[in-house]
């Protein structure tokens, strides 16, 4: 676009955009996982409820966490409240989230991983496959390229019983080396 100031000068707009950001620091990771509070954030996307129980409770079975607590937000394409954010932040010690299976979804799911990050707990944000160069960009443009989050199979809303415990091995497998800073 091209937009003339005054006689002597004309402006021409790049269309594309520029993100300016700057890069905030991850949470510090704990040493162990034993003995803290987990939460986990539901977005209540189709299934989400599903992966998110199976994966806490294979954790669980793993780890011995000090609690659980559950957590929703009633719409998947919103950010959290602010009050929910802070609300898990004093509760939690790490989080879980689900699910970022669709533009929307993942965008959010990312933003309220930052925000809980920002606060000082590790969130291990799951998306599907589909959205990984998405997420990326998400990342890299509200300012904390850094987090990982933990990716499995797409798609998530219409998978059966044996799919849902698949996607469940693979959250169970990464969200730990998410929240300790590994790999």
């Amino acid at each position: 676009m091209l937009q003339n100031v005054d006689d002597s000068r004309a402006f021409v707009f790049d269309p594309r955009g520029r993100v300016e950001s700057a890069e905030a620091p991850l949470a510090p990771r704990p040493g162990t996982l034993d003995g803290l509070r987990l939460g986990v954030l539901d977005n209540s996307k189709w299934n989400a409820n599903k992966l998110l129980r199976g994966a806490a409770a294979a954790l669980g079975a793993e780890i011995g966490f000090a609690a659980v607590h559950y957590y929703v937000k009633h719409s998947f394409s919103k950010d959290a409240d602010p009050a929910l954010v802070a609300r898990i932040a004093a509760e939690c010690d790490i989080v879980l989230t689900a699910i970022g299976d669709c533009g929307s979804c993942c965008s959010c799911c990312v933003r309220d991983s930052v925000a809980l990050e920002r606060l000082g707990v590790p969130a291990a944000c799951i998306i599907t496959t589909e959205f990984v160069e998405e997420t990326g960009l998400t990342r890299a443009a509200i300012g904390m390229p850094g987090l990982r989050p933990v990716v499995i199979d797409h798609p998530v809303s219409s998978i059966t019983a044996e799919e849902v415990a698949a996607r469940v091995a693979q959250i169970t497998a990464q969200a730990q080396a998410v929240w300790l800073g590994r790999g």
